[in-house]
């Protein structure tokens, strides 16, 4: 069974329920469709019912019929939602009028309808921007308990299986935050490891990656580092981490006893956290590329209920692995509760 049949599984013997707010969009239907149809989640979609129906029905789309449709303008809970807005945003000068106005924004009426407790998880982006999408995300559902920033992480499936974890490898961050400090790289590398176990369902080995092992080099990048990875090991215990570490110490086995000796991690790492995003994004293209691997993500990580952000190029394919890695992730923040 592939990785992506076991996040698919996962999600079926839990069903979560997703809400996706670009509900008239024909590629999101079309997922959407594809999900009820093999049972992977509940789905919300937000649009005009009438719409919705009509496109459903012109594409052979037989299945949304079992989904939840919420029209954005009139909804049974339209002022619940419009007061939870208000309630939230009214110390940063939001009015009730504003506040009335937003609800009916499907990106925004998604949002609340998770800060609610009305859904689980948030998939969009198909038609909006990544700003445009995470902008309600921030200022609704805002991020989980002891962590203050929002990061990329993506499932990198390399053509060797000596990589990783059978070949698969978790990289972050590669789509968020430019320069994070000490503090924010610390909450980084632990958010990737709760995302590996949640989706990539393997235990993270984490490597803190930097031109230097275990001071080989003296620089104040390299002071971040080393201090992001005690502050990560006091964040969560549970998780195995290790830094300062270069990119060959830390994936091959050789290296990594030369370098680090008696480090768990050296040699053996399957989730790389970079130092920076410029890093980040850099390695995971030159990765995929030159190496020829399937880069899956960004997978946003942080946020206190899930929301992940499409291409607005993606594939109903997309559409469907995202919702299915969505409600995986629901999944584990629901688990890390009990």
């Amino acid at each position: 069974m592939s990785l992506m049949q076991e996040i698919v599984a996962r999600a079926k013997a839990d069903k979560q329920r997703i809400v996706l707010p670009e509900g008239t969009e024909i590629r999101t239907l079309k997922a959407a469709n594809q999900i009820l149809a093999d049972g992977v989640a509940e789905i919300i979609l937000i649009g005009n019912p009438e719409e919705v129906n009509k496109l459903a029905q012109e594409n052979n789309l037989s299945d949304i019929s079992k989904a939840t449709i919420v029209d954005p303008i009139d909804n049974d809970k339209k002022e619940v939602y419009t007061n939870l807005l208000f309630d939230l945003r009214k110390s940063k000068g939001m009015t009730i009028e504003q506040a009335q106005k937003l609800a009916q924004d499907p990106l925004y009426l998604a949002c609340l309808m998770i800060k609610n407790g009305d859904a689980d998880g948030e998939v969009a982006g198909a038609q909006n921007t990544t700003g445009n999408v995470l902008r309600p995300a921030f200022q609704i559902v805002k991020t989980l308990p002891g962590i203050s920033v929002v990061s990329g992480a993506f499932l990198m499936f390399m053509p060797e299986d000596k990589w990783g974890n059978n070949g698969i490898m978790v990289f972050a961050d590669c789509a968020v935050h430019p320069n994070p400090t000490a503090e924010e790289l610390a909450q980084i590398a632990v958010s990737t490891g709760h995302t590996t176990r949640a989706i990539a369902g393997f235990e993270p080995k984490i490597a803190m990656l930097s031109f230097s092992t275990k001071g080989s080099a003296k620089h104040e990048m390299v002071d971040k580092v080393v201090k992001a990875t005690q502050l990560a090991k006091e964040l969560d215990p549970t998780l195995k981490i290790d830094g300062e570490l270069q990119a060959d110490a830390a994936i091959i086995a050789s290296v990594g006893q030369s370098k680090a000796p008696g480090s768990e991690i050296a040699g053996q790492a399957n989730v790389l956290v970079f130092p920076t995003l410029e890093v980040g994004n850099i390695a995971y293209k030159l990765v995929q590329r030159l190496a020829n691997a399937e880069a899956v993500g960004p997978i946003l990580q942080g946020i206190a209920a899930p929301i992940n952000d499409l291409s607005r190029g993606c594939s109903p394919e997309d559409v469907y692995s995202l919702i299915a890695i969505t409600a995986n992730q629901a999944i584990g923040i629901k688990n890390s509760k009990k």
